[in-house]
């Protein structure tokens, strides 16, 4: 029996879309983040571009446990002296709800030239509207009772 390496040609990609209103964070990411490398899938290999999109509705009103509003930072540096600047998650859900969701979701993502690509994919709205419908978007209800995560 020969061994099968998938190819780009052969990837099926399917659209998923997933409402963010109430669901926990960290939870919410690694599950989009599975679904974005592909490992739903049967054929899935760490090393080919096998995932599929996700459309994420209602950042802004996703839920944390615990302290994380007050204690969770995102720190950056701007390259200058004294340039360290730090948000907290508090701060980046009512000032960029979604780059709240797309940060939790990449850092999940293995750190690879296949990262970029993997978050081309990747739509995140503050609102229950999205430019998407002609793309038919299932729910990720379906692909995510595997982890049973969200």
């Amino acid at each position: 029996m020969k061994t099968f390496h998938l190819k780009k040609e052969d990837v099926k990609r399917e659209w998923y879309i997933v409402d963010a209103k109430g669901k926990n964070l960290g939870r919410l990411a690694t599950t989009i983040a599975n679904i974005l490398r592909g490992k739903h899938k049967p054929y899935f290999q760490p090393d080919v571009d096998c995932g599929d999109y996700i459309i994420v509705l209602n950042a802004d009103k996703i839920a944390v446990t615990g302290k994380k509003l007050t204690d969770k930072e995102y720190k950056y540096h701007t390259n200058t002296p004294g340039g360290l600047k730090v948000r907290t998650l508090e701060w980046m859900l009512q000032n960029r709800p979604t780059e709240a969701i797309r940060l939790a979701v990449e850092r999940m993502l293995p750190k690879n030239k296949l990262q970029k690509r993997y978050m081309k994919r990747l739509k995140v709205y503050t609102s229950d509207q999205h430019e998407h419908q002609a793309q038919n978007p299932k729910p990720i209800e379906e692909v995510a009772k595997l982890w049973k995560a969200i």
